[in-house]
């Protein structure tokens, strides 16, 4: 038997789907699009094992979004490689009927066999609503369960109901054939069978008050955004730091064991270097997505979404895009798989296409070395510091960009239409333990399954290009200089001569590709700076710059890194989590063109002004 998990967002359906599969499932996309699809087994009273998807959350089988079309399509047996499920669950909220069970009685209209869960009734119960369960069965036509998803035996009764439905199809019923006002038989239904307490919702709309408030609720949610943005950046670093000090300590292990040659670079600077390229991103990672998914268990998410939503639509956006775009100041890699918060498909690639061009954590060793050889340190006004100015102007240019660019993405789309944004604002809620984790770890493998492959292959092909061939034993420049790397990087001095770069900053930005901070190391291995850190290597770069690259170069360089696409990671999980190589090499394209242009602008006017 094939049961499937359906009911509107924030039900307690994956909380559900969770307790009766436990580690028993998988995560995977549908066909041909990014949704995932869930999968689990559990096993019924009578030993019988069976299998459980937990479908997208819907409102409605008249789908206003990629996951409502997917969950109708299924449920009717339509989506390709989906056969249609024996049974249907019918998650319900109990503590939000009025919403919840007018989608039950749509579903109705399938003909397949339905079970009500009415989840959360522990929740109900403490807000004093009173649930005649015989007379709710009665008056849906429908056996009805009771269920607590976050209690270890809370879907017993479940079970049991399962293993008592008969498995007989009746064909499905266009609902287009049966004119029902939906919402006036759900109220009929709640009328029969529940009695609200008049100050059921007395917590919930306390805290609204101050959580949506125009301008506390904004000032709340700044400091929930600077908690979480620090936690990301602080928590992060020493495990980030863990990780490469033990894939440097793996690296060097290796190194002692093999012959010098291009096995033992391929080992440890092409695949030990590279998995390291790929894990260090996993603290971040995990950190947002702890917050993010804590928030969403909460409640507070969509009320969050509901603050922002007015100043991110007028640039394009929805409220949903403000966190994905807040994780992209420390990576771009959580902040774009972060998107898939958002229902809308348009909002949601839009999204992605601008999460890039937010300044991440990996700029800031590029952004230092420059400030601090050309921008001298200085007060401006007597309070403000010039080289603290130039940052944040580089972050501001790159905040202002993203909208821009949304704004234009709104107006170039065929679809013209308003997109508004329907949320319901759930019963606040502690979250659940088990349920974090299980989101945690479904977010780790996504990561590593999904993106890391990906990584890890372009990491090794990038070790190739830096070095094949081998310099001869008399040349005299640095190895670098003689691979494949270093001549297309020397081949892009004609392309980049015109912004002011140099062949040696062409060939930095080859490396650079794996991660913006490499191009200091490598403009270090270019300029055979020989120091004993990373530390000491930047301060002695800076004096080298400072004395052969112009103050237009420079600016030109710092302009470039606003826009450039040099990140193979953000590529791969553009490329993941839009399933097209299309919008992948769009995003590289338009980024290219934006870097180019605001160089090649930003240095012929410093070069007019004298800065050259």
């Amino acid at each position: 038997m094939r049961i499937a998990l359906i009911g509107n967002p924030n039900s307690g359906k994956t909380a559900l789907f969770n307790l009766l599969t436990g580690s028993r499932q998988k995560v995977a996309n549908y066909t041909g699009v990014t949704v995932e699809r869930k999968e689990g087994r559990m096993r019924l009273p009578n030993g019988q094992d069976i299998a459980v998807l937990d479908l997208p959350g819907a409102y409605s089988l008249h789908p206003t979004s990629l996951d409502e079309a997917i969950a109708r399509d299924v449920c009717r047996g339509f989506y390709p490689g989906e056969g249609k499920p024996d049974v249907l669950v019918c998650v319900v909220d109990a503590t939000n009927l009025q919403l919840h069970l007018r989608f039950a009685l749509e579903l109705k209209q399938l003909g397949t066999p339905i079970v009500v869960a009415l989840n959360q009734m522990d929740a109900a119960e403490k807000a004093g609503i009173k649930i005649d369960i015989d007379t709710l069965q009665s008056a849906l036509g429908l056996p009805v369960v009771p269920t607590v998803a976050v209690r270890s035996n809370g879907a017993a009764a479940l079970a049991k109901a399962l293993e008592r439905v008969e498995l007989s199809h009746i064909p499905d019923v266009p609902a287009s054939l049966e004119p029902i006002d939906l919402h006036r038989e759900a109220r009929a239904v709640l009328a029969k069978a529940v009695v609200m307490p008049q100050q059921s919702t007395k917590v919930d709309d306390a805290l609204d008050r101050w959580l949506l408030h125009p301008v506390f609720g904004l000032l709340i949610l700044a400091s929930i955004l600077f908690v979480m943005f620090q936690a990301v950046y602080a928590w992060a670093t020493p495990m980030m730091d863990g990780i490469e000090w033990i894939m440097g300590w793996i690296g060097g292990q290796v190194s002692s064991w093999l012959p010098a040659g291009p096995l033992r670079g391929l080992i440890v600077e092409g695949i030990i270097a590279g998995t390291g390229s790929v894990l260090v991103f996993l603290p971040q990672i995990l950190i947002l997505f702890l917050f993010i998914l804590a928030l969403e268990e909460s409640g507070y998410l969509p009320r969050a979404a509901f603050l922002m939503d007015r100043l991110m639509f007028k640039a394009g956006l929805s409220g949903r895009s403000f966190i994905p775009l807040l994780s992209s100041f420390a990576c771009a890699v959580p902040g774009i798989m972060a998107t898939r918060s958002i229902q809308d498909p348009r909002d949601r690639l839009a999204t992605i296409m601008v999460a890039p061009l937010m300044t991440c954590s990996a700029r800031l060793p590029v952004y230092a070395l420059l400030i601090g050889a050309f921008i001298p340190q200085q007060k401006v006004l007597g309070v403000l510091n010039l080289q603290g100015l130039v940052l944040f102007g580089l972050y501001f240019a790159g905040i202002l960009s993203a909208l821009l660019v949304s704004w234009v993405m709104k107006r170039w789309r065929r679809d013209r239409g308003e997109h508004m944004l329907m949320l319901e604002l759930p019963s606040y809620r502690v979250p659940t333990l088990r349920d974090v984790l299980i989101g945690l770890q479904e977010r780790a493998m996504i990561f590593l399954k999904r993106v890391g492959g990906i990584i890890l292959a372009l990491t090794v092909l990038l070790w190739f290009l830096l070095n094949f061939p081998a310099a001869p034993a008399d040349f005299a420049g640095p190895a670098i200089d003689y691979s494949y790397a270093g001549r297309i990087g020397h081949f892009l001095t004609g392309v980049f001569a015109p912004v002011g770069f140099n062949w040696q900053i062409c060939i930095a930005l080859i490396p650079g590709m794996a991660a913006r901070e490499v191009v200091v190391a490598s403009l270090g291995t270019v300029y055979a700076v020989q120091a004993a850190n990373d530390d000491a290597t930047a301060q002695a770069l800076s004096q080298i710059v400072a004395n052969q690259w112009s103050l237009a170069t420079a600016l030109s360089l710092l302009v470039w890194f606003i826009y450039a696409p040099q990140c193979i990671s953000t590529l791969a999980t553009i490329r993941r989590e839009t399933r097209s190589w299309k919008q992948t090499a769009i995003a590289l394209i338009y980024l290219f063109a934006l870097a180019y242009g605001a160089s090649l602008l930003t240095y012929q006017i410093a070069s007019f002004l004298g800065a050259g």
